[in-house]
């Protein structure tokens, strides 16, 4: 991860040296702009310096304000093309190939970054993806603590069997059915990253809407600090801080313990990860030294290797055969050092990590990088410190698969100058074990994104959550089930429409291959949601109950033009139900007109039903006549099992 803090260092100074006219990386040859809308085209250039930008031989000019960054809008156009844009300054920079059409941001975790080259189904019919009114952009990772300008990576491309490979399937059979029903050009925008949360991806203003981000907020967020501004101040205070006190006074430097002939006959063994506090060595802050042997991998071809310890709490230096690999300060930080071939022999290597805790937990206490470093490790104490009176530096402090914010900043605020036609979100998984938090964090990020891109509630499509894990043999609680419910729940904001994948998940596999009916079933909701078209029929939502003695009727709404099971009896499997003791049965359902009739033999006085309730709800069975599922959902408001579960970060 330090190389990784560096190249994003490097790359936000580099982007505040500029001579000529510079566009964000979203720019480029072979692009789509949002079309019947006025469109924004931006980027740097010297202050004051005059800007124009040419397309259909009229000229569109600006000047470049005092800190080099300069906007033009272009007036609505209708979709259609190849045209070319021109953009001059001291130098010209032309965009080539351009469509006019529908721009989607695709975005959300695994599920939706998940490529098509991943894909147990191949397309055999070649006619499909090779389509030159579809281009395709993968955005690169970017984060920060700060809104971002411009990406770090990104090109568009033209969609074709060979490009869509590396493109995320979801988006890539959304985008193809969308294409193949409106007949307008569509710019699909890839901007995701796996086993991320949804707090990653909202900006430090929805954020701080909420009382469990504060603490973390006011330490990080609030100054508007960036990773580079932050990197700069440490790198400053750093040796003064480390001769007074982070190196004081520690044998392990006046003895050099990271040497590979020290003596270690009085070092014990702990096994690693985890806290030294949970591990015997109670009731200690500062540092301590871990060392253990390795040999390189079988079959090393000799190109360096990496050294992946995980997260350390709070800060380490790590070395290798007695040569310094690397150093980091801050728990959430991930390590992981390169090795050059140099420093390695083949077998009887040395790692020597030095971890220092500043106060609270320390060690090295997550799953490493790489599971070859778990297991015994020796260790000695170095020096102990007072942590009350330790001074603990501010400094670049982010976990890439849960720290607040960080991805918003460094993957979508670059963007949102851009006009787009909509979102599509596959995520949720991450939030899981929060699933009553989603109900009000995953609302509040979609009315932010509307907010800052400034064009008002856009369509927002998202995928609920597929089936996963065993299929459950009782009725009961579920995180995944309350996270769909989450997921449901945001139905309510205006322009919104899921997918459901309740069925066509893989108990076995938390990224199920079936992506194309994911994408198909955006592309049914974006008909209806972002194109208008009232007689496509979505998933069958629950609406209402009536309880009738001994059995409760469930009625339902949206695509309940007519339901219909495929079992050959007629009935319908998925249902649980329960009396007021709040205890679920397996229960015995039938359709009935545009309802289902739901009863128990064990539950004489049912006052509650629930449908498809649990991580993996087996195969199901109630659909309308259009092919898709009936969401998942309950009656009942019971407590769930991730009631009063809420974000909680520890620095």
């Amino acid at each position: 991860m330090k190389k990784i803090w560096c190249f994003f260092a490097c790359s936000c100074y580099a982007a505040m040296s500029f001579a000529d006219v510079r566009l964000p990386k979203i720019f480029g040859d072979d692009m789509v702009l949002q079309r019947d809308k006025p469109c924004a085209i931006w980027g740097m250039a010297d202050k004051k310096e005059k800007i124009s930008v040419t397309i259909e031989g009229v000229a569109y000019a600006t000047v470049a304000g005092n800190d080099g960054k300069w906007k033009v809008i272009l007036p609505a156009h209708a979709a259609g093309g190849p045209y070319q844009l021109s953009i001059k300054g001291k130098n010209t920079v032309l965009l080539n190939n351009v469509l006019f059409g529908d721009v989607w941001v695709c975005g959300g975790q695994s599920n939706m970054q998940f490529r098509v080259s991943e894909l147990a189904y191949k397309e055999t019919d070649s006619v499909h993806d090779n389509n030159s009114r579809i281009r395709i952009f993968t955005a690169g990772l970017g984060l920060d603590y700060v809104p971002q300008d411009t990406l770090t990576g990104g090109q568009w491309k033209v969609a074709s069997v060979a490009s869509i490979q590396s493109f995320s399937a979801v988006a890539w059979f959304f985008g193809r059915y969308v294409q193949e029903h409106t007949g307008v050009p569509v710019g699909l925008i890839s901007d995701n990253l796996g086993a991320t949360s949804v707090e990653e991806w909202m900006s430090p203003e929805a954020l701080h809407a909420f009382p469990q981000f504060e603490v973390y907020y006011r330490e990080y967020l609030a100054g508007g600090q960036s990773f580079s501004t932050m990197t700069k101040a440490f790198e400053k205070m750093k040796p003064e801080w480390e001769k007074n006190y982070y190196k004081k006074d520690d044998p392990g430097f006046e003895q050099q313990w990271y040497l590979p002939g020290t003596d270690t006959s009085g070092w014990k063994t702990m096994e690693l990860p985890g806290y030294w506090e949970d591990k015997g060595l109670a009731d200690y802050n500062g540092s301590v030294w871990f060392r253990r042997s390795f040999d390189v991998p079988v079959g090393y071809k000799k190109e360096g290797m990496w050294v992946g310890i995980g997260q350390v709490d709070d800060y380490d230096i790590t070395y290798v055969n007695g040569h310094k690999v690397g150093e980091s300060f801050g728990n959430q930080n991930y390590r992981n050092y390169f090795v050059p071939d140099s420093l390695l022999k083949p077998a009887g290597n040395t790692v020597v990590v030095r971890v220092f805790d500043a106060g609270g937990k320390g060690g090295i206490y997550t799953q490493f990088w790489s599971p070859q470093w778990g297991g015994k490790w020796q260790y000695k104490p170095g020096i102990k410190i007072d942590a009350a009176h330790f001074v603990k530096p501010h400094v670049v402090n982010a976990y890439l698969f849960g720290t607040p914010s960080i991805l918003y900043n460094g993957c979508i605020a670059p963007i949102t100058q851009l006009a787009i036609k909509g979102v599509i979100w596959y995520q949720g998984e991450g939030n899981a074990g929060r699933a009553e938090e989603y109900r009000q964090l995953f609302p509040a990020m979609i009315t932010d994104w509307r907010k800052q891109f400034g064009q008002g509630n856009f369509p927002f499509l998202f995928v609920q959550l597929a089936n996963y894990y065993p299929e459950a043999t009782v009725p009961g609680g579920s995180t995944w089930a309350e996270l769909r419910e989450a997921q449901e729940m945001t139905l309510k904001l205006p322009n919104t429409g899921v997918a459901t994948a309740i069925d066509i998940g893989d108990a076995n596999d938390i990224h199920p291959k079936n992506k194309m009916d994911v994408g198909r079933r955006l592309g049914i909701a974006a008909m209806k949601v972002a194109y208008g078209q009232d007689s496509v029929h979505v998933s069958p939502m629950y609406d209402h109950m009536e309880n009738r003695g001994d059995s409760i009727a469930v009625f339902f709404s949206g695509g309940a033009e007519e339901l219909v099971t495929h079992n050959k009896y007629g009935y319908v499997s998925g249902f649980s139900i329960a009396g007021a003791d709040s205890v679920f049965h397996w229960a015995r359902a039938y359709i009935k007109g545009n309802g289902v009739v739901v009863y128990s033999p064990d539950v004489r006085h049912p006052v509650a039903v629930r449908y498809a309730w649990a991580d993996n709800p087996g195969q199901l069975d109630l659909y309308n006549r259009s092919g898709l599922p009936a969401l998942p959902f309950r009656t009942d408001d019971w407590p769930g099992v991730t009631a009063g579960k809420q974000f909680d970060v520890s620095f």
